[in-house]
């Protein structure tokens, strides 16, 4: 029994870490985490409300690492950063009332979704533009400021694969630049995480003897991966993106229904 304690503990840790350095990186940290909160038997739902507490750590280094490049779109950034904390609560508040079944069958497809419109943000960019859809980041329009507080709203629910849906919304509002993007999406990721949190905290949904050794892990990744995504070359950066999304979709899929 010791032994199985320290291998689950040593498991957990891991899965913490790996969340964090994926989650600086490009996102999907998730399916390292959540994952390993269920194969400790814990329900789909409290599973995810632990998982959105234990990953808190990661994407708030995350942000920290890219505190430079946040001076030049203050402004922004602030009436994004309370957006996103306004959908993280809408979100959070959903999850604390939907039941376990309804939550499992949701999981691949807000995965897959999320994953289609980062793969295919470009083009979407593009036909907004001759729409006159497209917003401009320095000064964003409604249509921006809706997509930013749906995000917030999905991660505030699920979590899984949130920074991979902050950065294809972010592409969609003109931040094409996948550094700036990323730098981004790590400190919108913040906001919706730290909200949630709290509202899950106060729910009782989190399983916190499993939370902690995660959260540690997250802290050690998120630190780490935050130095890690500022050397890796764009094209690679949106790659691990895409790879990650599509591997999140193809898991939980035949989990759930197959």
């Amino acid at each position: 029994m010791a032994t199985l304690q320290v291998v689950q503990i040593g498991a957990l840790f891991a899965a913490g870490v790996m969340a964090g350095l994926c989650n600086a990186i490009a996102g999907g940290g998730t399916f390292f985490s959540f994952p390993v909160f269920i194969a400790m038997g814990l329900p789909p739902v409290i599973a995810n409300a632990s998982n959105q507490v234990a990953v808190l750590p990661g994407t708030f280094f995350a942000a920290y690492g890219y505190r430079r490049e946040f001076t030049q779109h203050a402004r922004t950034i602030r009436v994004s950063a309370f957006i996103a904390f306004l959908g993280g609560i809408s979100g959070a508040i959903a999850l604390v009332y939907i039941d376990n079944h309804a939550f499992t069958r949701l999981i691949p497809f807000l995965l897959l979704f999320a994953t289609l419109i980062f793969t295919f943000g470009q083009h979407l960019s593009a036909w907004l533009i001759g729409k006159n859809y497209r917003s401009d980041w320095s000064n964003p329009n409604l249509f921006a400021r809706v997509i930013e507080y749906f995000i917030g709203v999905y991660g505030g629910f699920f979590g899984a694969g949130v920074g991979i849906m902050l950065m294809a919304g972010l592409m969609m509002m003109g931040v094409t630049d996948l550094q700036l993007n990323n730098a981004l999406k790590n400190l919108l990721a913040s906001m919706i995480t730290l909200v949630s949190a709290l509202v899950l905290a106060f729910s009782g949904l989190i399983e916190w003897s499993y939370t902690g050794i995660v959260f540690v892990g997250a802290m050690v990744g998120g630190g780490v991966g935050a130095r890690m995504a500022q050397r890796i070359p764009a094209l690679w950066l949106r790659r691990i993106v895409m790879s990650v999304g599509f591997l999140l979709s193809l898991v939980y899929f035949k989990k759930y229904y197959f």
